[in-house]
Parts: C-alpha cells; structure tokens; sequence
C-alpha cells in the first residue's frame, strides 16, 4: 500500500471502527478516537510534500492494481501539480470539523464522526483517482455521507434540503456516466483517463463531451443558474457538514473542468468559453448582489461561496497560466476560509441558537477573541492583501486583464461586492452597543473553538504572505495542460 493509498484508507477505516463503536454512552472515546483517526489521516499525507516532484507534470505516487478486469477497471491512483494540494487540503479540513464538532453533537455522535471520516476518504479519493470508473466510484459515493450528515442532523427543513443536494448532483453525474462509457467504446476498451487525453475526437464528439461533463462538474461547483441547492442545503447542515461541503466538496466540480472537460475535449473547451465566462462572471457579479441582501449569516456565505468559486471558473477557461493557477489558488483558499466563516457561525450559533444577523449586534463587547478571528477571517473573505483571500483573486484577475481588459475590470468590481456584503454583515453582528440579553450572555471561546480557527487563521494568513510552496507545485502541471489545450486535435 502506497502513501496515496494511506491516505485514502485511512480515514475510511477509522470510519468504519467509529461506526461500530457503540452508542452515545461511549461518545467521549468516540470523539477522541475520530480526533486521533483525523490526525493519523493527516499525518500520512505529509509524506506527499516531502517526496513531491517539482519541476515534472507526470503523475506521481502512481498505485495501479486490475480492480474488475472483465472490463480492465484498475484501481489507477496518482497526483500531480494540479491534484496534490487537495489531498493535504481535505485531510486538513478533516481534522478542524472533527474538533468543531467536539461539543456541538451530543446525539448518534459515533455515526457523526464515522460519516465525515469516510468522507474525508472519499474525497481524497476523487482527486487521486487516474481510471474513469473509480472516479466516478468515488466521486457518487461522497453524496451519500454528506446526504446522512444533512438529513440526519440538519436544521428543521433538513429533510428537503438533503434530497435537493442529493438529486441536483446525482442528476448531473448520470450524463457524466454515459460520456465515461462513450469514452470507453471510443479508446478501445480503457478506463484510463490519461488515454482519453490523446483520442482524436471530432467536434460533435468533443461538444457532447464537454457539456455532459459541464451537466455534473457546473452543478457540483456550483455554477449560476444551477447553483440554488447549495443556499438551501447550507442553511439546514449542521456546521461541520456546511465546512467540508464549501471547502471541499465544491471543488470536486472545479478539479473535473480541469482533469476531464479541459484535456479531453480541449477544442470545444475553447469554443465554449465564452459561456463559461459569462456564467461565471454572473456568479461573481450577480450572485455577489445576491449575498448583499441576505438576514441569515449561512444564506449570505454560501452566496458568498458561488461568488468565489465563479472566480475559479473565470480563470480557468481564460486558458492562460495566471488565469488557472489563480483558479487552483483560489480554490485552496476558499477552502481555507469558507471553512472558517462558516465555523464562526457555528461557534455563535452553538450559544444563540439563531443565524439570523439581526439577533446579533455588539458581540465584540462580550466576545473579543471571538470578534479578533472573525474580523480576520472576512477581511480574507473580502480579499485582503496579506490573506489567502487575495492571492487567487488576483491572479485570476492579472489573467483576466491580459485576455480582455474589460473582463479583468468586470471581475475586480466583485470585490467591492465581496467587501460590502462581508463587511455589514461583520458589522451588524459584531459591532456597536449590546442589542440584547442573548448577546450580554455570551461567554467568549474556549481553548478548544481558540486552537480550531487558531489553526486556520495560520492556514490563511501563510497562504496570503507566502503562496509560493503551493505555486511551485501547481506551475508545471499547469503548463502542460495549457499546452495540450492549445493543440487541436480535431482530425
């Protein structure tokens, strides 16, 4: 078993030992074996930096073993420049949401850490797997521990809001199944995704693909217009479960643009930019518009979050390398600081029992470590130099400006969208006079919730001083994507 392999099973395992552990009477040791299962998770991963290439744009840690050889299916794992944050990303995230979660569940708690421990599995998983079938293997099951987290210990619309996460993504992924079985047909009989990246495919073929690909990566991403379940879904997750679906799970959309739609159908790629583009730049613009006049502190966060990921998207079907560097750097930094605005959320709402902005006000007067970190953290969600926030959104702003001034321009007016809707919100929950007896209750963090965004405050602020260990490793990976794209296939 490689390092990959480790870090894949690991979390699953302990998962799966979480599961069978017992019930809530035993909830203490179960917390404390997910804790150490998560840190053992992440620990495996670190290897990875330490024997990563730079300076190569082949797949390393490469693991491959004939899974269901009736149809030459491999278990087909590996990294490159453009996987290999993810990977340390997810086991990161896993090991925050896991102390988050420490007091905030008290019911079924086995079963709550035993999900995200398979999660965590799985997600690392999609951004290993080389063969199509166990990416799309990985890729569905991480619908179903997030569907149990949702519908099981979400808000009073859980119910509904697990069902639209559940049937707006599985709906999408079934036209990506029928383009992984074309695919298969068309190279002969492989699965192996590399292959793909050198059929000669005709137009027609190639805008199929592209837009069957488009049906389940936009959704998952998510993209405007299909991105209405996520506002739902974030406001009846239970905090845990709305971290790891923003700063995880909406770059598993993000990561197939560019493993499967870019490489494999790289001229329609091209000839549909202009759509992908567009949609993106409504995200940034639009939907940032959209956040300015949300009442729920989650609702104006997972806009937020839409507003962000189009910045992503933009940068990608720029199709040069600030453009797709800035998008992969955007995308680690979201993760690190979608994760912690919802977090804070979590740590009010675990006191007040509301995320309405207006049971708030002057909690900086009750709370000032609490309000310190929270500060911290928008100033990153607006995109303050110095943070993780900035560096990705000016990448894909730099990359903007050189492919069309205007569009570079209509990008950076997001920002000042981005900072209003942060900034009032931080402003009307956090300063000006205690506006009630909820508020002049309230107990500032413990040593437990200070280590838990101590962590990521250290994440976001690294990244924003010094983002250049995660560019070194993206650059060459990147490179060479741009390089196959611009060659024309068509034969």
């Amino acid at each position: 078993m490689g390092l990959l392999s480790l870090a894949i099973w690991t979390p699953i395992v302990f998962g799966v030992i979480l599961l069978a552990f017992g019930r809530d009477e035993h909830a203490r040791a179960v917390r404390w074996l997910a804790l150490v299962g998560a840190v053992i998770s992440l620990l495996v991963t670190l290897p990875l930096y330490g024997g990563f290439q730079l300076g190569t744009s082949a797949m390393q840690f490469v693991e491959k073993a004939p899974w269901i050889e009736r149809f030459n299916v491999n278990y087909h794992v590996g990294v490159d420049g453009i996987s290999f944050w993810f990977v340390l990303l997810t086991a990161f995230i896993n090991v925050v949401v896991v102390i988050a979660s420490w007091e905030a569940i008290t019911e079924r708690v086995n079963q709550y850490m035993g999900a995200f421990m398979i999660l965590s599995g799985l997600m690392i998983g999609v951004f290993c797997a080389l063969d199509g079938i166990l990416f799309y293997v990985f890729f569905e099951a991480t619908l179903i521990p997030m569907y149990l987290i949702i519908g099981i210990w979400g808000g009073p619309n859980k119910i509904y809001a697990a069902f639209k996460f559940f049937l707006y993504t599985l709906l999408g992924s079934l036209l990506m199944l029928v383009a992984l079985i074309f695919l298969y047909t068309k190279s002969g009989g492989s699965f192996d995704i590399a292959t793909w990246h050198t059929l000669p495919l005709r137009r027609a073929e190639q805008t199929f693909l592209f837009f069957a690909f488009f049906a389940a990566f936009a959704v998952k991403v998510p993209m405007w217009p299909v991105h209405t379940w996520l506002p739902d879904v974030h406001v009846e997750a239970p905090t845990g479960g709305s971290a790891v679906l923003a700063a995880i799970m909406l770059k598993l959309g993000a990561y197939g643009f560019l493993r499967f739609s870019m490489p494999i159908a790289p001229d329609a790629a091209r000839e549909w930019a202009w759509l992908m583009i567009t949609l993106s730049l409504i995200a940034v613009i639009y939907v940032g518009l959209v956040a300015l006049v949300q009442r729920d502190m989650k609702k104006l966060v997972a806009y937020s979050s839409v507003a962000h990921m189009g910045f992503v998207t933009l940068g990608f079907f720029l199709f040069n390398d600030l453009g797709v560097s800035g998008g992969l750097v955007q995308m680690i930094a979201h993760g690190f600081v979608s994760g912690a605005m919802f977090l804070s959320i979590g740590v009010l709402y675990d006191r007040v029992h509301s995320r309405e902005i207006a049971s708030y006000g002057g909690v900086v007067n009750t709370m000032p470590k609490f309000a310190a970190f929270a500060l911290f953290f928008s100033m990153a969600n607006c995109g303050l130099p110095g943070t993780a926030g900035f560096v990705g959104e000016w990448m894909v702003i730099l990359g903007a400006v050189q492919s069309n001034f205007w569009l570079g321009f209509a990008a950076a007016s997001a920002l000042i969208f981005g900072a209003a809707y942060t900034l009032w919100m931080y402003k009307r929950v956090y300063l000006g006079e205690i506006a009630n007896d909820k508020v002049r209750a309230l107990i500032d963090i413990n040593g437990r919730e200070f280590l838990m965004l101590a962590l990521l405050a250290i994440a976001v602020l690294y990244m924003g001083v010094y983002p250049k260990p995660f560019t070194d490793v993206m650059n060459t990976s990147v490179a060479d994507l741009l390089r196959h794209v611009a060659a024309s296939k068509l034969n």
